[in-house]
């Protein structure tokens, strides 16, 4: 067991030494304050507009996106998403409340729902996609399987190390957004109730089972969610780096995969198959404010489910490929 714990300290220096994680919250720096930026100007302009009033920004929502269903350039598949969006808003404005106060916790809420799909996966990549591939393109693979240690008990280090780091990068996301939305919006809002438990069907929204939760608890949940998405992508991308020699490959792979899930998710609501791919399933966030599903009948159990098979089969490949394969050469 000591040995094993050794294995697994040794991995995770060896990332941090790659700097990767350092250069992963160099970025979250640069970009957090341009998107704090952005929606800061946002509020403004719409506090201008409506003096204050979200009661008529948010009727103004819902006029629009009322008015923008008849017309015949927006595809079926967004009129259904609109028409789940007025239900959903109306059911707010019905019971007196701001979905969208400004406040640090409501801007973080927005940027992990935003983030989930495609931005926190490229950070995971970043950590992920050489942990095995790296190591055979530098040749220190082959000293670290001299060491009398079994080879599934290396890679299970690896997966080991993985973990944590994924499970940091999101901390970090949502810390960092906090702290840094927190100067323009102000630190409030852990309290303010919101929605969720928005069931919806087709273009219909079913409110029997929506209930309020304080913000807290809807981050906290919310948060679980985006490391199920971001711990599928990062298991598979260690089963491209075991799969492939090439660093870049393995990147480049994955990456491919993740963006064509972003793609996918606007396109494939006629291609019903599309959605046992694991990278159509990873907006889970979308579930708890009710947004309508890409795919017509998938659920958020359904969706972990996918996920949690895509992440199985990874892992099976993975160890079955590291422990009986040749890969000193």
């Amino acid at each position: 067991m000591a040995e094993w714990l050794a294995l697994v300290q040794n991995e995770t220096i060896k990332v941090w030494k790659k700097k990767r994680f350092a250069f992963v919250v160099l970025v979250l720096l640069v970009l957090i304050p341009v998107f704090v930026y952005a929606q800061m100007k946002i509020a403004q302009n719409s506090a201008e507009k409506f003096k204050g009033d979200w009661r008529a920004e948010l009727q103004n929502r819902i006029t629009d996106n009322t008015r923008a269903l008849g017309s015949e350039r927006i595809p079926e598949e967004w009129k259904k998403w609109r028409r789940a969006l007025v239900q959903q808003l109306q059911y707010y404005l019905d019971h007196d409340m701001n979905p969208n106060t400004p406040n640090a916790v409501t801007f973080t809420r927005g940027y992990l729902d935003n983030s989930v799909t495609l931005f926190i996966p490229l950070m995971v990549l970043a950590i992920a996609s050489d942990l095995v591939s790296g190591e055979r393109s530098t040749g220190t693979i082959k000293m670290l399987l001299t060491r009398p240690v079994r080879r599934w008990r290396i890679l299970l280090s690896k997966l080991v190390t993985l973990t944590l780091y994924v499970s940091l990068i999101i901390v970090t996301n949502a810390a960092l957004c906090y702290l840094i939305s927190g100067l323009a919006f102000g630190y409030q809002g852990w309290g303010e109730p919101i929605f969720t438990g928005f069931r919806v069907s087709g273009a219909d929204v079913n409110v029997a089972t929506v209930h309020a939760v304080p913000q807290y608890m809807y981050l906290l949940m919310q948060a679980g969610l985006v490391w199920c998405s971001a711990m599928t992508v990062a298991v598979l991308a260690l089963m491209v780096s075991v799969l492939v020699r090439s660093t870049a490959a393995s990147f480049v792979t994955m990456m491919a995969a993740v963006i064509a899930g972003t793609v996918l998710t606007n396109m494939a609501s006629s291609w019903h198959s599309a959605k046992y791919l694991f990278n159509v399933n990873l907006e889970l966030t979308d579930y708890l404010q009710g947004t309508p599903p890409p795919i017509e009948g998938m659920t958020l159990g359904f969706s972990l489910a996918m996920l949690g098979i895509w992440a199985a089969a990874g892992l099976a490949v993975s160890f079955a490929v590291f422990t009986k394969q040749d890969i000193l050469n």
